[in-house]
């Protein structure tokens, strides 16, 4: 009965359990505080700091149900009913500025004391700023005057040509809360380097979100009363339908923030509870970076560079969406193009526009796919192809025997790893032996965030010694790095992201044992005792740089699934920790890369 009233009530058991006099408050207060490792406050006679209270805000608190105490140092002392809710923890560090101290606290009692101490709202709903105050915050934030914002069409339409019009004079003279809210949050996002803004539908408002370095993180709420005004606001800048709310729409905006241009991608998704906006900000200069300009290595740099001097072949950049697949291979193409080869793109979309490169867009509609684009590029005397992605058989079958044909391409695809590549190409029906003649290399890659300036470096813990030597790092690490708190990193201790990559080149040896229909974790042994530098290896090398952190590795590099450690001498996976294989007795021993392998039989480390 209680579990259905749990349910039933969207109520924590030990609530459920309380108000139906099942169990003593003193006992049920010393389990929890023994099980969340927590300590218990009690909400009706703590003493509550007013200057505490004013950090978090009414609407935030009633969200999260969460009651700012007091301050101990620099750290917020806030009573919990989800104390180990680590998403609710870093919101709440991230919109208050402070670390967050949590304490146990009952719900009931937790909503109670929010009523105790803050302001009564107006009306029914929790508080939410108006417009104008969340243009004040969004700009305190950002320090763009949203007066020095400007919107660029990217439609030739009359009609389109008006309605920007009319929107930017509206900017300067007495802008609408919706222009202000959205002039200012994308402001923010400039400053914050953000490169995605979501804007959610909640059940009493919107949410605004920035995605920096990979995280996404809650910037404010938006009151129910602008949500419709907001997002047609979006849609006549990006030359949408306004009238359709049933179906997902896209468009592109240019926009001028004091000196930096900038490309908007936007994209709309009906749901159940409105549309959903996410706008993706595009920085046109970002294809002219060099490769050094991503954080590759200098070895890393040295083996593209060598590849992009091949006449012929393919170089496949594999990883998950949003692991800078699309930067690398523009990377690429700066430094390839030049006046005396013809370079064609097919993309969908086209995010970045080069000069001297022909680029297409992919139109499924019109009937323009990208096998579709790759046959009419090939009677275009091509000298550089860039496909956008691999996405099925005939696309990949076209690019190979291109590549075969005296074509350097330069394409993508979404495998863990280098090595997951070759299979999912034999997934597609391609057979092994076009794979061998056809890719020169393949190159996996991730994105980790770096330390910001205010890191530290402090004395390694055992965890952190036995975590390095899992990883494969046998010479123990003395210091680790710890992330600070400062005002540039928004209090979370990274700025910015850094590459962590690893390059398959296809040699004779690799060669024969994919057309031998080798399996992918022979080839993976192959090439790492050939001292291929593994994703996991660069990623480490990083750490002990002081460039990013352990934890931050782990996040995105799973040791597990990254990089598992064979036996060179009976082939059988072993665990990191193990120095002796257990079934034929071989010494473990450290490539230059740093990757972990075993010698063969009888040998030594080299």
């Amino acid at each position: 009965m209680a579990l259905e009233e749990q349910q039933r009530k969207l109520m924590l058991l030990g609530e459920v359990l309380l108000e139906r006099k099942l169990v003593a408050r003193d006992d049920l207060v010393a389990s929890l505080e023994e099980v969340t490792k927590v300590p218990f406050i009690n909400c009706y006679s703590a003493t509550i700091d007013p200057k505490a209270v004013k950090v978090i805000s009414r609407e935030a608190a009633l969200r999260h149900c969460v009651l700012p105490i007091a301050f101990d140092g620099k750290k917020l002392v806030v009573a919990m009913a989800e104390p180990q809710n680590v998403q609710t923890i870093d919101d709440l560090r991230f919109s208050s500025g402070k670390v967050i101290s949590p304490r146990l606290g009952f719900r009931s009692e937790i909503i109670a004391a929010i009523e105790k101490y803050y302001d009564k709202p107006n009306g029914d709903l929790p508080h939410q700023a108006t417009g104008r105050e969340l243009e004040k915050e969004f700009v305190a934030l950002g320090h763009v005057e949203i007066g020095h914002i400007e919107f660029n069409g990217k439609c030739s339409r009359q009609t389109n040509q008006d309605a920007l019009q009319e929107i930017q004079t509206e900017l300067r003279t007495k802008p609408s809360p919706a222009v202000r809210l959205v002039s200012a949050a994308i402001a923010t996002a400039v400053e914050k380097d953000a490169s995605d803004i979501h804007i959610e539908p909640h059940g009493t408002g919107m949410v605004l979100r920035l995605r920096v370095d990979g995280i996404l993180r809650e910037l404010a709420s938006v009151p129910a009363d602008l949500q419709t005004s907001v997002i047609s606001r979006i849609k006549v800048l990006a030359d949408m339908d306004i009238a359709e709310r049933r179906k997902p729409q896209d468009g592109r905006i240019g926009v001028r923030v004091g000196e930096k241009n900038l490309d908007l991608r936007i994209s709309t998704l009906p749901t159940h509870r409105g549309e959903k906006v996410v706008i993706r900000l595009l920085d046109p200069n970002a294809p002219r970076l060099q490769f050094r300009d991503l954080g590759m290595s200098p070895g890393t740099c040295e083996t593209l560079d060598r590849i992009l001097r091949r006449p012929q072949g393919m170089l496949l950049v594999t990883g998950p969406t949003g692991s800078g697949k699309s930067t690398t291979l523009y990377a690429a193409l700066n430094v390839l193009r030049s006046p005396t080869v013809n370079i064609v793109t097919v993309e969908d979309p086209v995010e970045y526009q080069l000069e001297g490169v022909n680029q297409v867009q992919v139109h499924t509609k019109a009937g323009l796919t990208f096998a579709g684009c790759l046959r009419s590029i090939l009677r275009q005397d091509p000298n550089i192809i860039m496909v956008g992605e691999i996405r099925d058989s005939e696309t990949a079958e076209i690019a190979l025997k291109a590549a075969q044909t005296g074509h350097l391409v330069l394409t993508t695809v979404h495998t863990n790893d280098s090595i997951a590549a070759i299979a999912r190409l034999i997934d597609l029906k391609i057979s092994p032996s076009l794979i061998a003649s056809s890719v020169t290399a393949i190159m996996s890659q991730r994105l980790v965030r770096k330390l910001c300036s205010c890191s530290e470096r402090a004395a390694a813990t055992p965890e952190y010694v036995a975590q390095m030597i899992a990883a494969g790092m046998e010479d123990s690490a003395k210091v680790m790095n710890v992330p600070g708190k400062c005002p540039a990193c928004d209090h979370t201790g990274y700025k910015g992201r850094i590459s962590v990559s690893e390059i398959l080149v296809f040699d004779e040896d690799v060669r024969s044992m994919i057309r031998s229909d080798a399996r992918p974790d022979q080839i993976r042994v192959l090439s790492r005792g050939k001292g291929m530098r593994t994703m996991l290896g660069d990623a480490l090398d990083k750490v002990r740089a002081g460039v990013t952190t352990l934890e931050e590795v782990l996040r995105v590099v799973p040791i597990e699934e990254s990089d598992a450690v064979h036996c060179c001498n009976c082939d059988r996976e072993l665990a990191h920790l193990f120095l002796f294989c257990p079934y034929c007795g071989t010494k473990r021993r450290t490539t230059q890369a740093s990757v972990p392998v075993l010698a063969g039989a009888g040998g030594d480390s080299e």
